[in-house]
Order: C-alpha cells, then sequence, then structure tokens
C-alpha cells in the first residue's frame, strides 16, 4: 500500500477515491481513521469488512463545520450549539438523533448518530474538497491498538485501504471524547482529552457518567470490555508491584513505565514514558505497537495516576489490558 504525503493534490485525489466509492485513512488530531462516504451504503460496508467490526457497532461522522450537523441530526439541543461555539473543531464526537434518511448502516442499526468536527488541518481539507461527511472509525482492526501514524495503517489494514494520507504523528493519540445529547442529561459514553470538568463548565450542569460503560449497549465506538488491545498478554499493574512480577527473567517482557526508573534487561524491554498525561497519550500508542512487535510473552504497563486527566488513558489501559490487584 502506497502512502501518500498529504499536499493539496493528494487531498483532491483523495476526496475523489471517497466520491467513488473508496476508502482513504487520514490523519486527525486523536488517531487516524479510516474513511469512506458515510452517505454511501456500500462504502460504508467496506469500512466493517476492512476492519472485521460488528455492523452493529456504530461509526463517527466526521464533517467540516457543525453547520452540517442538521443534514445528518434532528432535533439538535442547544446544548450542542454552545459546545460547537465554544470547542469545535476538537476531539469531542456527539450523539444526538439522527435525521430519518440516515442509514443505519452507519449508525450500527440506531436511531442515533455520532457527529464530530475534527481539528486537523489534513482531515479538515479533505472534509472540505468532499463536502460530505466522513465516516471514518480508526483504521485498524477491530479492537486492536488504533494506529497514529500512516505506517501503523499501512502495517496492519494493507490493500483493503485505497489510499492512506499521510499527515505524521497525531498530536493527541487517544480518540475523542463521546458525549451523547440524545437523552435526558448530558452523558459520557468515552472519555478523552476533552474532560467532565471542561464540560459542565461549558453546559452549566451535570455531566453523567453511567457506571460500567463496557457493559451497556453499544451505542457507539470504544464500549467494548476489550478493546484498544496489543495481541501480546497485557497486565496492568500499580508501581509496587513491578518489582515482583518483573522476577520471572524467563519470560520476556516488554514495560511501560510512567515515570519509573526500571532498567531493561536481556529479557525485558523498557520503553519509558511521561509522567505528563498529555505526552503519555501522544505516545501510548505507538509504544504499544512498538512492544507488540517483539514477540514477547508479557506486556506490563506501570498504572498512571488516578484523576480526571489521566481518565481517557486509563479508559484505554482498562480495555487493553488486565488489571493486577
Amino acid at each position: 500500500m502506497t502512502i501518500f504525503n498529504a499536499n493539496t493534490e493528494n487531498i483532491e485525489r483523495a476526496s475523489q477515491c471517497l466520491k467513488n466509492g473508496g476508502l482513504v485513512a487520514f490523519p486527525t488530531e486523536t488517531v487516524y481513521g479510516l474513511g469512506a462516504d458515510a452517505s454511501n451504503p456500500d462504502a460504508v460496508k467496506r469500512i466493517f469488512i476492512a476492519k472485521n467490526r460488528p455492523e452493529n457497532h456504530p461509526l463517527i461522522v466526521h464533517l467540516a463545520s457543525f453547520e452540517q450537523f442538521d443534514l445528518w441530526a434532528q432535533d439538535i439541543p442547544e446544548s450542542a450549539v454552545v459546545l460547537a461555539e465554544h470547542f469545535f473543531p476538537s476531539p469531542l464526537a456527539l450523539i444526538l438523533k439522527k435525521r430519518p434518511e440516515v442509514s443505519e448502516i452507519v449508525t450500527g442499526g440506531q436511531k442515533t448518530i455520532a457527529l464530530r468536527v475534527p481539528n486537523h488541518p489534513v482531515a479538515l481539507e479533505l472534509l472540505r474538497a468532499f463536502g460530505g461527511g466522513i465516516a471514518a472509525p480508526s483504521a485498524n482492526r477491530f479492537c486492536r491498538i488504533s494506529p497514529t501514524q500512516a505506517q501503523h495503517v499501512a502495517d496492519e489494514l494493507g490493500e483493503s485501504v485505497d489510499m492512506i494520507l499521510d499527515g505524521g504523528a497525531c498530536q493527541i493519540g487517544v480518540e475523542s471524547t463521546i458525549l451523547d445529547l440524545s437523552g435526558e442529561k448530558p452523558t459520557i459514553l468515552r472519555f478523552g482529552q476533552i474532560t467532565r470538568s471542561e464540560l459542565e463548565n461549558v453546559l452549566k450542569t451535570e455531566v453523567f457518567i453511567p457506571e460500567m460503560l463496557a457493559t451497556r449497549t453499544i451505542k457507539t465506538a470504544g464500549m467494548m470490555a476489550i478493546h484498544y488491545a496489543p495481541t501480546t498478554p497485557a497486565m496492568c499493574c500499580d508501581s509496587d508491584l513491578f518489582a515482583e512480577l518483573l522476577k520471572d527473567e524467563k519470560q520476556k517482557i516488554g514495560v511501560l513505565t510512567c515515570g519509573s526508573n526500571i532498567a531493561s534487561t536481556e529479557n525485558r524491554t523498557v520503553i519509558s514514558l511521561s509522567a505528563d498525561s498529555v505526552i503519555y497519550a501522544q505516545n501510548l500508542y505507538a509504544k504499544l505497537r512498538e512492544l507488540d512487535a517483539l514477540n514477547l510473552d508479557l506486556i506490563l504497563v506501570e498504572q498512571p495516576p488516578k484523576n480526571e486527566m489521566w481518565d481517557a488513558i486509563n479508559d484505554r489501559l482498562s480495555k487493553a489490558t488486565r488489571a493486577v490487584l
């Protein structure tokens, strides 16, 4: 699969590819998306085939501006307008009631739709050139580690993608916050860079977080109990358990730390991630992929801090690994 530099000529080429029913992987500020014309059911079906994704899992539709939302959603609440004015373009997806004519192939058979305006120059230029909505989940196999570089997409999806636009490494590195506005109260269905506190400060009301997100109806992306996962078995544990778990020198172990000073050995590959949540998120998926490619017996992840700034990271790690108590 050829990777194309995301210049104006290739973005126009990618736009035409989408109009012809093709699949285009493109960068957003969060992760790389696997895009198809959201108004073309046959093109959208190709996303599910390429990712091996169940058809009852809804897709996020990316748009160039909030002004296009009413082409896809109906009964848009004032809260959506307020959020759009404050945040867009941003890593925030809103779940709204879909218009009757929107295909349920995009919405996983549901009467709601997830919409967002990405904050990435390549994504926005592609959306403007295309003119419509681009349905785009992460450009990886279903439930595996999301791609934050163009080469990740090529390595994982290969010839099932018609074009890959290379816009460099993704700035944020974890998927968008998803906020459900289709019910009686605003509810976070997936954590992202935009936090609950930020949403509440803008909306001037409480934002709810349902208990046990992963056990609820799959209303949007990222709600599986196992997701974002390497093929290598992975565990997450507090740093005080590291020494005990690392005593087994017979296993080949990859370690992702969060500020701890742990040395690599013959059977231990250590990658140190930043204790800053923003920088940690930027590098998490790429480093997980790096370790996953080493044919290890185990990936051991040091538990990051547990506070709001780390909610998105801890959410991803809770699904990519199993906890050690």
